[in-house]
């Protein structure tokens, strides 16, 4: 049977991918650790060696509980995590490889829409790791957002986050943060192609990991 593990920086996101699992994996586990500090201190002071030593200490708290692989749902962080897997001795995934991925293939111009400012660089960076010839990237911030996430109006924040996402003109639309996947469900009508990592990635996950 395949476990999951997965590494948040924020509490609403384990219910998020547990239902996640839930549906697309069903007879699969997942282990699941929080640590809030961690997003919060990068956004402070970027990422330096003490929030890379936690952020390595919680990814061997989730290796311990023997997961087949560890998702790392934190966008700011995933770049970082992702390197620190043969440190674990677990695979690392970062949330948004998969959303990357596709994205690229979907369309040339890309708009990217953070709520953060420590999210749209490494975002942005990945994208441009698997852009094709052509790819051109548009940072597209939404920082006003990111109050709202911090309230616990998650309502607010998608539709905030989908108001700002409809006056971009470009061909696809990234939303670069996990906290998104609300605002994705807004944007269905939006006639492009839009990508948010939650579901991408656990699908993802499941292909290349899942075991009988």
């Amino acid at each position: 049977m395949t476990t999951i593990g997965f590494l948040h920086t924020a509490d609403v996101h384990v219910g998020t991918f547990r239902r996640l699992l839930r549906e697309l994996g069903p007879g699969c586990t997942d282990v699941h650790v929080v640590d809030e500090s961690l997003l919060a201190d990068a956004r402070e002071r970027g990422v330096d060696g003490d929030v890379e030593r936690r952020l390595l200490g919680r990814l061997r708290e989730v290796a311990a509980r023997r997961p087949d692989v560890i998702v790392c749902t934190c966008s700011t962080l995933g770049g970082h995590a992702e390197r620190m897997g043969a440190a674990v001795g677990v695979p690392v995934l970062r949330v948004d490889r998969p959303m990357a991925e596709a994205a690229v293939a979907a369309g040339a111009r890309i708009g990217v829409v953070a709520s953060t400012a420590s999210t749209l660089g490494p975002t942005c960076e990945l994208l441009a790791s698997c852009a094709r010839p052509g790819t051109e990237i548009v940072e597209a911030p939404c920082l006003d957002a990111w109050p709202l996430f911090l309230a616990s109006d998650f309502d607010g924040y998608a539709h905030r986050v989908a108001e700002h996402a409809r006056t971009l003109d470009v061909d696809v639309v990234v939303l670069a943060q996990a906290s998104m996947a609300g605002a994705e469900q807004l944007l269905a009508d939006l006639g492009r192609p839009v990508f948010c990592s939650p579901r991408i990635a656990v699908r993802r996950t499941l292909e290349d990991y899942t075991t009988v």
